[in-house]
């Protein structure tokens, strides 16, 4: 279980002094599948981010499964059984796909392993697994061949954040089956920032956060409807569908 008491983050801002992005964050997360929405600036990814500790909270405390992690890298945070997915994925020259689903499993998979991971996210495996993870790799290939990472990993807490960002419509509708499937699959948690109604769709909780708080939190029937009378789109608070 993932549990913030109190957390806050600000940033140094010219000619302010201080801007706070985290605003006193009190939230628990135990759920399989968690989804984090809400208006653009209200703080979504600076609190994933966080979490992960790409960024360390300006107070309060983070404990994972009843430890304290605040004070904990990256590293360390990752070690414990935290897996973070990028907005955008990073690029690899050299590293092929099958060597970065051998170093996020931690083992020397063979061949045919490998490939059951690319499998799991609909990706031929024959036509990736020795590809070099570079520029001839589309966005939605990449966040993809990143979610079978995660899923080698095979640890207690994963967070995406924006896993949609970028893509083209066929690679997003791709996704979302991906998602779907990782629901009824998945060990840990999820944690997944996003304004998708079909990825809400499949959360068991949903956190609504603006200005830097949370504006709500409850399950799916709870907020889901209502987000959408409001929002009148299928993908909240931007127009797009």
């Amino acid at each position: 279980m993932l549990e913030l008491q109190n957390v806050s983050y600000e940033v140094s801002e010219e000619p302010d002094g201080k801007k706070e992005i985290l605003k006193n964050i009190n939230l628990k997360i135990e759920e399989r599948f968690v989804a984090i929405t809400g208006p653009n600036g209200g703080g979504k990814s600076t609190l994933a981010k966080v979490i992960a500790g790409i960024k360390k909270p300006t107070s309060g405390k983070i404990f994972f499964d009843g430890v304290d992690i605040t004070e904990m890298s990256i590293t360390e945070r990752a070690n414990a059984g935290i897996s973070f997915a990028f907005q955008q994925p990073v690029r690899f020259k050299g590293i092929t796909v099958k060597d970065l689903i051998r170093l996020s499993a931690g083992a020397n998979l063979t061949t045919a392993q490998a490939c059951e991971y690319l499998s799991e996210v609909g990706l031929c495996a024959r036509d990736y697994i020795d590809r070099e993870v570079n520029a001839s790799l589309s966005g939605g290939e990449l966040k993809r061949i990143e979610i079978a990472m995660i899923i080698a990993r095979g640890t207690k807490l994963s967070i995406f954040d924006e896993p949609e960002a970028g893509i083209d419509l066929w690679s997003f509708h791709n996704l979302i089956r991906v998602f779907e499937n990782l629901h009824e699959d998945v060990k840990g948690s999820i944690l997944i920032i996003s304004h998708q109604e079909r990825i809400l769709n499949i959360a068991d909780k949903i956190v609504v956060m603006a200005e830097g708080q949370v504006a709500q939190v409850g399950s799916k029937s709870e907020i889901l409807p209502e987000l959408l009378n409001k929002s009148g789109s299928c993908r909240f608070y931007k127009g797009e569908c």
